[in-house]
């Protein structure tokens, strides 16, 4: 293998390969040959897909990933790492260097969602755990980071196994609490850049539920977006239904604010600068015949410039106490926004350092299997670490879990897929994490490279 490896990196372009089939009819002897890295990942697969099944079979959720910290956490102190656990609350950071060079940050998020599963695997889970605010509820990796976490350990025991091929320095982090948008910022305040080596690069990726598995997709610039959690209480005087006139209705303010909203992208918004205005939930009442005091909008708001983010959340703040104000509610009783501690930043990847990373695994990967991806309104904090020091070289990208039967049927329109967050979401795992573990060496290799 370390013959190989080094033929193929002093190649500079880390030379295609395949990893399908021969097609019917072609020549045995005109079939390319998988690779190294390859190569190992397929003669680890079965073990990698013991410990998939075991992360998606226990899962946990954001900020009590404790169980799920110290297993991996065994596995990288066994890899000779440097490791430290309990960074940002159950986050781990485990260090290994190799000499001067790079530092070069790679990140897993562990945490699942309230879900209950509903896929039918064998291994589905069956876990039942308590939110924060005490609600009872399934748990389930419906967002992938199950592969992320697998992918990541088969990295690091690749990049540990082969030292002498690269130079520099690995801080590979395990992050709590990705899908309520703090497990990255909690990590930084807890000293990731001061306590551990600074990173110059960092890389990650994530499952997709609209790509083909094993095909790769990434996006320079705004990747991913801004996203907040707003509540809105609508405040009004209740009454008898039957007596509106005695009354000031904060449902019918409410719908009055809803339908505003949407001016906010379809008027006020440059159309080459996306946003997303979302009421999710309208809540108000308890009877037929009661008109009550008060009404809640939960919204979810979205957006990739700060600038853009600021001027939609003040948008909203301006339309609820306007609509109010016509409506002839009091100044005392004026509409109450709040944004919660759930922001997630936007997520950007210098174009340049992305468009570098790309050719890397376009001259490594099959042709067709990299192509650029648009923008996504989805959140990931992994943009915070690039956030925190901009001189960073920061690069996430999309590995597609869609069974290529499933997508064909899909694109024929003779199924929708689900999407991540479903109960339903059930990635191709094994392609998914040999691809993802490939590239993320592949990339890790390059940066880290010895001349």
């Amino acid at each position: 293998m370390r013959h190989a490896l080094t033929a193929i990196m002093a190649a500079a372009s880390l030379s295609s390969v395949a990893h399908g089939q021969t097609k019917a009819g072609t020549p045995a002897a005109a079939a390319p040959q998988p690779n190294a890295i390859a190569t190992t990942i397929a003669k680890d697969m079965d073990g990698l897909m013991t410990l998939y099944r075991d992360l998606h079979a226990n899962p946990e959720l954001s900020e009590q990933e404790t169980a799920t910290a110290a297993k991996l956490a065994r596995r990288l102190k066994a890899m000779k790492f440097d490791v430290t656990d309990r960074v940002g609350g159950t986050g781990v950071v485990a260090v290994l260097k190799n000499g001067s060079g790079p530092v070069l940050l790679i990140r897993a998020d562990m945490d699942a969602l309230p879900v209950t599963e509903q896929t039918g695997l064998e291994f589905a889970s069956k876990v039942k755990a308590k939110t924060a605010d005490g609600t009872e509820t399934g748990v389930m990796h419906a967002c992938g980071h199950d592969t992320h976490m697998t992918a990541f350990i088969e990295t690091a025991r690749l990049l540990s196994s082969m030292k002498d091929q690269w130079k520099g320095t690995l801080v590979m982090i395990l992050q709590p609490a990705e899908e309520v948008g703090r497990g990255a910022r909690l990590m930084l305040e807890d000293g990731l850049y001061t306590r551990f080596p600074r990173p110059t690069h960092a890389i990650a990726f994530h499952d997709a539920a609209n790509l083909e598995a094993g095909k790769i997709g990434y996006t320079p610039g705004f990747a991913l977006a801004n996203v907040d959690s707003v509540d809105l209480l609508v405040r009004g005087t209740g009454g008898h239904g039957a007596y509106p006139q005695t009354t000031r209705d904060p449902i019918v303010l409410g719908a009055r604010i809803v339908t505003s909203l949407q001016t906010l992208v379809s008027r006020e918004q440059d159309p080459f600068d996306p946003a997303v205005v979302t009421v999710g939930s309208f809540m108000g009442g308890a009877k037929h015949n009661v008109i009550p005091d008060d009404a809640k909008l939960l919204l979810t708001v979205r957006s990739y410039s700060d600038q853009t983010r600021e001027k939609l959340i003040h948008g909203i703040e301006r339309i609820a106490r306007g609509e109010a104000i016509a409506a002839g509610i009091s100044d005392d009783r004026m509409p109450v926004v709040s944004v919660k501690d759930e922001f997630t930043p936007s997520t950007y990847n210098p174009p340049v350092f992305a468009n570098q990373m790309a050719d890397v695994l376009k001259a490594h990967f099959p042709a067709g299997t990299v192509t650029e991806t648009k923008p996504s309104m989805a959140g990931e904090d992994f943009g915070r670490y690039y956030r925190a020091d901009k001189s960073i070289n920061s690069f996430i990208f999309w590995v597609g879990g869609v069974p290529a039967d499933q997508m064909a049927k899909a694109e024929a329109g003779e199924i929708t897929l689900p999407s991540l967050h479903s109960p339903f979401w059930a990635p191709e795992a094994d392609k998914v994490i040999a691809t993802a573990s490939e590239a993320m060496t592949v990339l890790a290799m390059n940066i880290l490279k010895r001349n």
